[in-house]
């Protein structure tokens, strides 16, 4: 079933003429319903009833965030090519009208079979225009957490915080200057996590051979190409040496727990993620899905003091696993197997515990510079508990003015999982879905389920207060967001790239012709002799298409090589970045680019040098 929801100041239809043969009995009268939620709806093939009540369901869940009770449902079979039979469909509709009224809604239906003629208004709050997916829920489910559960029932406000700490209801904020945040919290309200078509960046990935998915494995599992494997190992070094510079001691611990384990069956049912299960030797062990409970189990056991507070540890787990729906699954944006860098903080008491929170908000916000996002390309989600925020406004302010700009707010009149508070930093891809880079957590639960405790200075035991920090969120997910700026970035006539550092290729060397390969190579040598990916284009083809090629690589620099440039000892250089082809000696061309990747970590080019000896990964 897909559903186009619109928030509408009025709708006025008409039936005026019977389109199939199965089409009910109306009068053809104009009929005008005011401030109401219009379901347009096109019912597909494989809907049944239960599919009508769980539309209803979330509809009317979404009713009361909106403080509307009052709804048409509109037959609209435009909205799908995979239409049920007209009679399945006007039962399935009549079904949606049956749960809408025994859910106590105000319900509106336009006769099914009609054309119909329709002047509708549609009101200009970021909630005023969702587009909803409702598929039939196979018969054996997954075991699910009791927090996913709550997560997916739990009650909240929303509201808009501003840098001078005033809270307003989402609802009453003015979004005029705030795009991003409106395409944010609209995400974000209405949960609709599915696509409805390819995300731009997943047609990049296969394009430029990064990653792709793999059909020998589950949905939700990649394969990483040479160069998506270079940028991902790129990326797990930068964040790594970043955490260890913090001060983070690194861990390693297991991918595989046993279910049944007392502390661990305890946190399953408080963190919001569906397990994969596995069965060995009749124990029932699940896959981890953060490298939370290995930490855990090991300061559980470690001997400590609030000398050593706050004591921070880490772990890049590669991999994490959570099944994901199928279908919110979406390329690099939501997998089910992601590499996950995961730091947790010991903290004495909330004194510490926010000092240490601000240190590490800060350090996000400079690792995610370090990639080319800055902070015009992520919003801020802050999650609290009103009693929370009661006792700790000003500390909840203060995160907004780091960042100065309004962020969203997601108020629990109650605590239902683990934390009192928790940020996100939020990208907004080219679909208007939010994705979760940076994250930290205020948790006040864990160290007593696991039974963590340090030595206070009286000779006392004591349980910390445990930040969970992902200082750049999953690293798929990192080049998901570089993916999908580049592809902004071309909407607006700009040439897509990615950083210097992590761009497999740095310079491409072509030759002008045959006879010059051999000067070309000598040339690209020296280049890669001081730690730059260089590679060289010997392929017999004509210069235009080979620095066309380049250009659809994404190549930073490429650098043509002819008599010109051997007589001359100045390299004719094309700057990606900035259109323009400039002659320069080597000399410059290094300093220029060492200056850029200063400070990044660095690996050798993931191909062989010369591209006439590269196979084709994808096309």
């Amino acid at each position: 079933m897909r559903i186009l929801q619109l928030h509408c100041k009025y709708i006025v239809y008409k039936p005026v003429k019977k389109e199939i043969g199965e089409a009910e009995e109306a009068e053809k009268k104009e009929s005008r319903i005011d401030d109401v939620i219009v379901l347009f709806t096109a019912i597909e093939k494989g809907d049944d009833e239960s599919v009508a009540v769980q539309a209803i369901t979330q509809v009317k869940e979404f009713l009361g965030k909106l403080k509307v009770n009052r709804i048409l449902i509109y037959p609209y079979a435009h909205l799908s090519i995979d239409l049920a039979a007209p009679s399945s469909a006007l039962r399935i509709v009549k079904a949606m009208e049956r749960a809408a009224q025994d859910a106590k809604i105000e319900t509106y239906r336009a006769p099914f079979g009609w054309n119909k003629q329709f002047t509708i208004s549609v009101k200009g709050h970021p909630l005023a225009e969702q587009s909803r997916v409702f598929l039939k829920e196979p018969k054996k489910q997954e075991k699910v957490s009791e927090a996913l559960k709550a997560e997916e029932k739990r009650e909240s406000s929303w509201y808009i915080l501003s840098p001078v700490g005033d809270l307003v209801p989402v609802m009453d904020f003015d979004f005029s200057t705030h795009k991003d945040l409106a395409r944010f919290s609209k995400y974000e309200i209405s949960k609709m996590r599915a696509s409805q078509e390819m995300p731009p960046h997943t047609k990049l990935m296969r394009k430029l051979e990064i990653a792709d998915y793999e059909p020998g494995s589950d949905p939700g599992n990649l394969r990483w190409y040479p160069k998506g494997r270079l940028m991902k190992s790129l990326l797990e070094q930068f964040v790594t040496a970043t955490m260890a510079e913090y001060g983070a001691m690194e861990v390693e611990t297991p991918i595989m727990y046993d279910f049944h384990h007392p502390t661990l069956s305890s946190y399953l049912d408080r963190f919001p993620a569906r397990q994969y299960l596995i069965q060995s030797e009749e124990k029932d062990l699940f896959l981890r899905f953060a490298a939370c409970f290995g930490q855990f189990l090991i300061l559980h056991d470690a001997q400590f003091s609030y000398r050593q507070l706050p004591l921070k540890i880490y772990e890049l787990t590669r991999y994490s696993f959570r099944r994901e729906k199928s279908g919110e699954l979406a390329g690099l944006r939501r997998q089910r197997a992601f590499t996950m860098p995961d730091c947790h903080a010991l903290c004495s008491n909330l004194k510490q515990a926010k000092e240490e929170f601000l240190k590490r908000f800060n350090l996000c916000m400079r690792l995610l510079e370090g990639l080319e996002l800055g902070l015009d390309d992520y919003e801020l989600g802050i999650r609290f508990t009103r009693e929370f925020y009661d006792s700790n406004r000003d500390f909840i302010t203060s995160l907004v003015k780091l960042i100065d700009k309004p962020a969203l707010v997601e108020v629990f009149e109650e605590r239902i999982l683990y934390w009192v508070l928790k940020w996100e930093f939020n990208f907004i891809d080219n679909q208007e879905k939010a994705s979760a880079l940076s994250t930290d957590q205020l948790d006040v639960e864990n160290a007593r389920r696991y039974d963590i405790t340090y030595i206070d200075q009286d000779g006392a035991r004591q349980y910390p207060i445990v930040l969970h920090c992902s200082p750049s969120g999953g690293i798929e997910r990192c080049i998901y967001a570089l993916l999908e700026k580049a592809y902004k970035l071309q909407k607006k006539g700009k040439p897509p790239m990615f950083p210097l550092w992590l761009s497999p290729t740095q310079i491409r060397v072509i030759p002008v012709s045959d006879k010059f390969i051999e000067p070309a190579e000598g040339i690209r040598k020296k280049l890669a002799d001081h730690g730059l990916r260089v590679d060289l284009d010997d392929r017999p083809l004509t210069m235009q298409k080979r620095i066309r090629e380049a250009e659809t690589e994404w190549i930073n620099y490429v650098v043509a090589i002819g008599q010109k440039e051997l007589d001359s000892n100045q390299l004719s250089v094309r700057n990606r970045a900035t259109g323009e082809i400039k002659g320069m000696p080597i000399k410059e061309l290094l300093k220029k680019v060492t200056k850029e990747t200063r400070g990044k970590p660095w690996r050798p080019l993931p191909l062989p040098t010369q591209l006439s000896k590269r196979p084709q990964f994808y096309g």
